[in-house]
């Protein structure tokens, strides 16, 4: 049982510094009361190339720095730690079929990170040694044996040890759907495998999302689909990772719950507007940097993406500036109804799926409304022209594609109030309806 398992008391907190190949130990990570406090340790504070973890949230300094209430724990750490699909493997792992049922709430995040894989996003990784630097898996596990372990686990069953170690190497990265970690060559990806549960094609339907948001001209990481045991696989290449003569390097990333200095539990008052003030004050390029973040902002709503919660999005951080990462799980959502709102909120606490309030918010990204228009006008004629033939790329079937079609992908409820400025546009007609 879970609650047997002896809690970890400390982690010790490894980094890989920018351009280097091997991880140095940065500090130590330790339950306190009911938060976890972080120290760095002298010998990284002696480092004429160390960097702080997040500068604004734990400065290179001596002495403890414990989380800013109601944090539990940093958020750049947490950053590092699974979320809801490695915790389930984790549970799963650790308590057998009692997983599903108790296994998570019985878990703390120390053992979370302690039992999670080493290759994890971002820069960092946990230890329970600070001199001796282990690796918890290998990064040549096959799509076939990962693809049986995460179908055991979404299905409840039991796990062979050989199958349980096969899809450890994805319980450090983030998100809620089954996935793992795969090597191939000199790349690295995240694959994600459909699930018992969906409803429609659903790693399809982000391929066809990513591709028709590449095309619309977004900075997206590259993706692939490929076939195992049957079934279909995404895979999103890694850009935190980055091949050299000396072996892989690791970039430094946080997410923009991090950066909005949220905890968890309030991610649902994260802004898009509170986002891009920070993009102003702290990023490389702000000025591209926020029409990027608005047109990300447009395209999901045009494709139905309403899983663009502050975990979804991330910068690069290279301990003295913040860059936007490449875009990622670009996944339009399950919907049966006209109505729907956004993760994020887009102007005030107003986060419903329209359009018109993206126009309504973007002088806060320094855009004029021609502009605006301009890239929303932009986005809809892509989406309309390439729509047949990134399904047909996706061999996406006909009933998938009138599911989704004016429903998740230019849903009406988009345009809303804008109608007439999208007269003309390919793939917009505004006498038609989403709905049959």
């Amino acid at each position: 049982m879970t609650s047997d398992i002896l809690r970890p008391r400390e982690a010790f907190v490894w980094i890989w510094l920018p351009g280097k190949t091997a991880p140095v130990i940065a500090g130590r990570v330790f339950a306190q009361d009911d938060h976890f406090v972080f120290t760095y340790g002298r010998s990284y504070l002696t480092r004429t190339d160390a960097i702080a973890i997040y500068e604004p949230e734990l400065p290179l300094h001596t002495g403890a720095i414990a989380p800013e209430p109601p944090l539990e724990i940093a958020n750049s750490l947490r950053d590092a730690t699974p979320d809801a699909w490695g915790r389930r493997v984790i549970a799963h792992r650790l308590a057998g079929d009692r997983g599903r049922a108790n296994g998570i709430a019985d878990l703390d995040e120390l053992t979370y990170m302690l039992k999670s894989g080493s290759d994890r996003i971002g820069a960092l990784d946990l230890q329970s040694s600070p001199r001796d630097y282990v690796a918890r898996e290998a990064d040549n596990e096959t799509l076939e044996r990962v693809l049986d372990s995460a179908d055991r686990v979404d299905r409840g069953l039991p796990l062979a040890p050989d199958l349980a170690e096969a899809l450890q190497h994805g319980t450090a990265i983030g998100g809620a759907r089954p996935k793992a970690l795969i090597r191939n060559g000199d790349s690295k990806f995240v694959a994600k495998f459909s699930s018992s549960t969906d409803a429609f094609s659903i790693v399809k339907v982000e391929f066809i999302a990513m591709r028709l948001a590449e095309l619309a001209g977004l900075d997206v990481a590259p993706v692939r689909l490929v076939r195992a045991m049957n079934r279909d696989v995404l895979l999103i290449r890694r850009f935190d990772r980055e091949p050299s003569a000396d072996g892989w390097m690791r970039r430094a990333m946080v997410s923009a719950l991090t950066l909005l200095g949220l905890d968890e539990r309030f991610a649902a008052h994260a802004s898009y507007e509170a986002l891009a003030d920070i993009v102003r004050a702290r990023f490389t390029a702000p000025t591209e940097t926020l029409e990027e973040l608005f047109a990300r902002m447009t395209f999901n709503i045009l494709v139905g993406n309403t899983d663009d919660h502050a975990r979804n999005h991330a910068a690069f951080w290279d301990g003295a500036r913040l860059t936007l990462t490449p875009a990622y799980d670009i996944c339009p959502q399950s919907r049966t109804g006209r109505e729907a709102s956004q993760a994020m909120q887009i102007f005030g606490r107003e986060r419903r799926s329209q359009l018109s309030l993206c126009l309504t918010a973007a002088s806060k990204f320094l855009i004029s409304d021609e502009r605006a228009l301009e890239i929303m006008r932009h986005q809809t004629a892509v989406i309309g022209r390439n729509w047949d033939a990134v399904c047909n790329e996706a061999q996406l079937p006909d009933a998938d594609r009138r599911l989704l079609w004016r429903r998740q992908f230019l849903n009406d409820l988009a345009f809303e109030g804008l109608e007439r400025r999208f007269d003309g546009v390919t793939g917009f007609d505004s006498s038609a309806s989403s709905l049959p």
